[in-house]
């Protein structure tokens, strides 16, 4: 029964991933907008909400220094699984054989859990570590440290079910989880704000699970039963290890980038720095978030599909090049104009005082100079994952790492907390550029 269900279930997957290209990649990124909008709004208020309840002091800046840090090495476990080559495989896998789709997903799923325990103890012990060094906050630290080391888990498990439901075209999947996910998370933080920063991700942590139990339900439904974890090595789960850890290589040398920033943020002599440089960087990523969410998703299973044809890739590619820039160049001008009011609007109130507020005016036009950049960077890495060229992805992600701290270094000295945000701009327009070169000429013509 298991089988037959599988086989029903394949079926009316290939039929929708047929459908798709009828509907038109817009027409879908469309579709789900409803959903983020209304379901992943939260993720965006979290920084508003973490700047009213708790301003800008010590403790804030311990939890974002710690937050970089886990987030780093939760990289190990997203980068595997979202926009990875785990999406052109696991496409491939469902038009040779539907049968082993449920095999594959299991066989990843335990490799997951098994992975994530491990990097999530020796996060921690490393964290330990730091914060064994310093004279301050010791209880706290290590308050935040247990739960964001459990976070590691959950936050691979839940990358785990996102990539296997892309995969298959579901995409309504992530923002719904996310979604519900976020708003336990605020609520949590909200009913604890009076213990401090160390309710966070004990917060996340909750809302991650719920989130977890929601996609698992749908991907219940998409395979037609429970993924079941293992540690079997079938074919197709060796050749996504293959490419994946190409890919996570890139992509933890670049996620090193937030912590040098924030390490760096105490160089600028600015009281809550980190913080301050955070809240700006999460202003500026607005635009590009909800593209990340709507549209990135539904364009890697496209290109994935149109690997085998380099003409539609080389079309697809550059439309949607094309349009992301320049969206996201006139929100971001749009925002320029408009930052102090917007700033004041969004950080002034609550625990938030004026000074810092204006201090995060003053960082984000720096910081808006790299959204379309950063857009266009997101299209073109996700272009050579469809091709899976993922031989390159190390080697991108020396290049954005170096070209940040040596930017860094360069400018915090002449422009401060608002250096470092044009460091990372700069870093995405050039990596943006490199990329374009290395990928295929028929992928471009």
């Amino acid at each position: 029964m298991m089988s037959e269900r599988a086989g029903e279930t394949a079926s009316s997957t290939r039929a929708a991933a047929d459908a798709a290209p009828r509907r038109g990649l817009a027409g879908t990124a469309l579709r789900l907008l409803p959903l983020q909008v209304a379901l992943r709004g939260g993720e965006a208020l979290m920084p508003l909400l973490l700047a009213a309840w708790f301003g800008r002091n010590a403790e804030t800046d311990l939890y974002f220094l710690f937050a970089t840090l886990f987030v780093f090495a939760s990289a190990v476990l997203t980068g595997a699984f979202q926009d990875s080559a785990v999406v052109p495989v696991l496409v491939e896998a469902e038009v040779a054989d539907p049968s082993s789709v449920p095999l594959i997903a299991g066989a990843l799923l335990g490799h997951t859990l098994a992975i994530a325990a491990v990097v999530g103890l020796g996060t921690g012990a490393l964290a330990f570590g730091i914060a064994a060094q310093t004279a301050w906050l010791h209880g706290v630290a290590y308050e935040l440290i247990a739960a964001m080391s459990v976070g590691v888990v959950v936050v691979g498990v839940r990358a785990f079910y996102v990539g296997l439901l892309n995969a298959r075209g579901v995409f309504h999947a992530y923002p719904i989880g996310s979604g519900l996910g976020t708003l336990v998370m605020i609520g949590l933080v909200y009913a604890g704000r009076g213990a401090g920063v160390r309710v966070i991700p004990l917060a996340a942590v909750a809302g991650e699970l719920l989130a977890i139990a929601v996609l698992a339900m749908l991907a219940r439904r998409a395979l037609g039963g429970a993924v079941i974890p293992t540690l079997a090595r079938p074919p197709a789960v060796r050749r996504i290890f293959a490419l994946v850890r190409l890919e996570v290589t890139g992509t933890l040398i670049t996620r090193i980038n937030p912590f040098v920033d924030q390490l760096m943020a105490g160089f600028a002599g600015v009281v809550g720095g980190g913080t301050l440089l955070r809240y700006a960087g999460d202003v500026a990523s607005l635009p590009t978030s909800l593209l990340q969410a709507v549209l990135f998703p539904v364009l890697l299973t496209r290109l994935a599909g149109e690997s085998a044809r380099p003409a539609a890739f080389a079309a697809t590619t550059r439309r949607t090049l094309t349009v992301v820039v320049i969206l996201l160049a006139a929100l971001a001008a749009l925002m320029i104009a408009l930052r102090t009011l917007l700033c004041e609007a969004l950080f002034l109130h609550g625990a938030m005082d004026r000074a810092g507020v204006a201090r995060i005016a003053g960082i984000l036009p720096w910081a808006l100079v790299g959204a379309a950049p950063f857009g266009a960077l997101l299209v073109l890495a996700r272009a050579h994952v469809a091709l899976q060229n993922s031989r390159i992805m190390p080697s991108m992600g020396l290049l954005n790492s170096v070209l940040n701290a040596s930017l860094n270094a360069a400018l915090v000295g002449a422009l401060g907390l608002g250096g470092l945000a044009l460091a990372t701009s700069l870093t995405y327009a050039i990596v943006a550029v490199v990329f374009w070169v290395r990928l295929p000429r028929a992928a471009r013509v």
